[in-house]
This record gives C-alpha cells, sequence and structure tokens, in this order.
C-alpha cells in the first residue's frame, strides 16, 4: 500500500494504491488529502473489495500507519504491518505506468476529470499485467479485452 501524488487544478492530489506480491493491482482510490482519513478510506474500500489481508507493507508513512492501527482496533482485526522500503518496491515500481502516462499531460483541470482518466489507466495497466480473466477457452489479446468491457 503506498501513494503517489498527481497535480490537479496546480494542487496536488494523491493517489493511493495497493498492489499484492505477485504485482496486481489490488485497489486505487484518488483523494485531495494525505492523512489519516483518506488512507483508512482506501484501506476500507480495498478490504472491501478483495477480503481482509494477513499483513500490509508500507513505507514510513504516518498517516498509513495510523490508519491500519486505527482499523485493526475499530474492526478487531489482527493486520500485520511491515515498514520496509525494499518489499515496498512492488508498489512503488507499479506507480511508474500511471505516472508514465500522467506526466506529459501538466496535470488535470479537474477531480473528476482525473478520477475518470486515472481509472482507465489503471483497468488497462491491469489488462496488460494479465490481471483481468478471460471469458471463454480462447485467450484474448489486450485490445480484445478492452472491446469486451464495452459490451
Amino acid at each position: 500500500m503506498d501513494e503517489t501524488y498527481i497535480k490537479i487544478k496546480g494542487k496536488w492530489a494523491y493517489l493511493y494504491r495497493a498492489v499484492d506480491k505477485k504485482g496486481y493491482t489490488i485497489d486505487f482510490l484518488l483523494t485531495p488529502t494525505r492523512d489519516r482519513d483518506a488512507a483508512e478510506a482506501f484501506l476500507c474500500k480495498a478490504i472491501r473489495n478483495q477480503g481482509l489481508p494477513e499483513k500490509i507493507t508500507i513505507d514510513q508513512s504516518g498517516t498509513n500507519t495510523a490508519a491500519i492501527r486505527r482499523y485493526n482496533r475499530t474492526h478487531k482485526t489482527g493486520i500485520a504491518i511491515r515498514q520496509c522500503k525494499y518489499l515496498n518496491n512492488i508498489v512503488e515500481q507499479d506507480h511508474r505506468a500511471v505516472k508514465c502516462k500522467v506526466r506529459p499531460m501538466l496535470g488535470f483541470k479537474s477531480f473528476w476529470a482525473a478520477r475518470c482518466t486515472l481509472a482507465g489507466i489503471e483497468v488497462m495497466h491491469a489488462i496488460r499485467k494479465g490481471q483481468r480473466a478471460t471469458t471463454g477457452n480462447a485467450p484474448q489479446t489486450p485490445a480484445e479485452q478492452f472491446y469486451a468491457l464495452a459490451v
């Protein structure tokens, strides 16, 4: 679990992302602030969609640590926190795919446009990684998987 910065209307917004140990994207959330409440909102969203993890690897961010500890207290869970910058490299490298597309744009004009564009970038990145399940027996190309989403 980690966050990266995205520029919207000349101000920084924060894209929280979670990646599993295989490199598959678990979830993402764009928020205007970087605080415990935003980190906890992302954590709750990721757990709601993917289930409860045994442990979470994060960097030395105090907001992520506080959010996980608060989640453990309120929901009576035992999620272990690992703070190691080397183990966090998987998610840091996965940010590159998003940053590579966003950097030439020089920021977004609205939060809504940023959220929609980043959702599209994340879906395309998941397809490219082979994360989307194919329907039928025959393997589909990334383009066919993308077109199948529109149907």
